[in-house]
């Protein structure tokens, strides 16, 4: 530990501000160079702290990854929130919903591309970050089928686990960041014929 390095101190607000500190150098160091690229030790030299010092708030480099994706998720999260809570039915909040990924998926990968592999990272090892995204998606899902069902605009005969499991299927090529790069030149098209698609096979 070198001289830089701050006593151990019980938990307090001095262990949140480093916390942070390790998190904001982190996003830059990730964002200029890549995951990859960045290690421990660049970023122990970034905030004047020691390698040993960084490991008492995270055992790993990808634990700091977990917390910027987390962080970057709980961002597309709200803008979902936001673009379906307005919907006047279950069949636009559907549309909101795979319209609001599919944005938020191609900005990111246009504008922060070396933050965007970090979420291709995260889904092809399926970080905790990323299982617990796309399951608070899937249970979107589920209570707008439900919705829609009770309103009587879907169809009621398909088990719901099916009719659910069916629709993240179709989604994952346009959420899926570790995908979407393969799928981008068709995201304009695929945000307007895929819903209609799901939404036909939904009617009663």
């Amino acid at each position: 530990m070198n001289e830089n390095t701050p006593p151990a101190p019980t938990r307090g607000p001095l262990d949140h501000s480093v916390r942070d500190q390790v998190i904001e150098a982190a996003g830059r160091h990730f964002a200029h160079y890549g995951y990859e690229k960045t290690t421990v030790s660049d970023l122990a030299k970034a905030i004047g702290f020691s390698k040993a010092y960084i490991y008492k708030f995270f055992d790993s480099k990808q634990a700091i990854g977990q917390v910027i994706c987390a962080n970057r998720l709980a961002l597309i999260m709200q803008a979902i929130e936001a673009a379906t809570a307005g919907a006047s039915s279950a069949s636009e909040r559907l549309r909101c919903l795979f319209r609001t990924l599919c944005e938020a998926g191609s900005d990111l990968f246009f504008h922060d591309r070396k933050l965007y592999d970090i979420a291709a990272v995260a889904s092809r090892e399926q970080w905790p970050s990323v299982l617990e995204h796309e399951a608070r998606i899937r249970a979107i899902i589920q209570q707008i089928v439900v919705d829609g069902r009770e309103a009587g605009e879907f169809e009621r005969k398909t088990p719901l686990d099916d009719v659910v499991s069916a629709i993240c299927l179709v989604m994952r090529p346009y959420i899926n960041p570790a995908q979407l790069q393969y799928n981008l030149d068709a995201t304009g098209e695929a945000t307007v014929q895929l819903p209609a698609m799901i939404l036909r096979s939904l009617a009663p």
